[in-house]
């Protein structure tokens, strides 16, 4: 049986509203981000069909995800696994999370939220950090997050189909998904808030993990129109590291 990823964009946080917002830590969700997750959870269709819950462990997405997809501990839906593999890219105040202490407090029934994989160091984006804004480190925990979601669905050894909900970062999705296309250097991303797609795990012949987008998903947001080229890709790639590499001069040995 097919495993299933459905990836969302978090809800507008107060550091969507402006450039200065970007120093605030770790931050809350808007007013209009919380309705952007009413109308997400009035109008998302696989809501009976979720294995798993899965946000970044930063705040807005851990909000997006209870707003959005609801889940209790009455056992309707499952516990939302926080993952730090899928934090954004910056390192700017509102891209790094708060403390295992802080988020434990915050989010403190385990039954609702799992922190178990959320460590000391995880909000640790400096220089040597495995989560430092470097391009080759973006791409390998890109690498990990898929290799990640295809274990959960060996979990039911084609017992069933597992459909994964993870919320993440409009920087991080177009590493986490190898399609740079749409990007908006303005804004980071080409992802709009609580925007989603559904992709399907593949593993190919070179044993990589692969998110290929669904057919009902692409025709959803892009109708009859085509893709780019493989080639077209490599290119906005390495135009989007080099854009990561020159706001952060991290990479070429400066982040070790």
């Amino acid at each position: 049986m097919p495993t299933f990823v459905h990836l969302v964009r978090h809800a507008q946080g107060y550091h969507n509203l402006c450039q200065e917002n970007h120093a605030l830590p770790d931050p809350d969700l808007t007013d209009l981000g919380k309705q952007q997750c009413e109308e997400l959870f009035k109008t998302f269709p696989y809501h009976d069909k979720i294995t798993h819950l899965v946000a970044s462990p930063l705040r807005r997405t851990i909000y997006t995800c209870l707003l959005s997809f609801n889940p209790s501990t009455s056992g309707d839906k499952p516990t939302i696994i926080a993952l730090p593999d899928i934090q954004e890219v910056s390192p700017f105040p509102c891209d790094v999370g708060s403390a295992p202490s802080k988020l434990s407090s915050e989010f403190s029934d385990p039954k609702i939220v799992d922190l178990g994989l959320v460590k000391e160091g995880w909000n640790d984006k400096g220089p040597g950090s495995e989560y430092a804004p470097e391009p080759r480190k973006l791409h390998e925990r890109a690498r990990r997050a898929r290799e990640w979601f295809a274990q959960l669905g060996k979990h039911y050894e084609g017992e069933k189909e597992v459909n994964i909900v993870a919320v993440t970062h409009g920087g991080f999705l177009h590493f986490l998904t190898e399609d740079f296309e749409g990007v908006d250097y303005g804004r980071g991303t080409g992802w709009a808030n609580t925007e989603w797609r559904t992709y399907e795990v593949e593993k190919k012949d070179d044993g990589e993990v692969r998110l290929r987008e669904t057919g009902e998903s692409w025709r959803r947001r892009r109708g009859s129109r085509g893709g780019l080229t493989e080639t077209e890709q490599m290119e906005l790639r390495a135009a989007f590291a080099g854009a990561v590499e020159r706001e952060f001069g991290t990479e070429g040995g400066k982040g070790e």
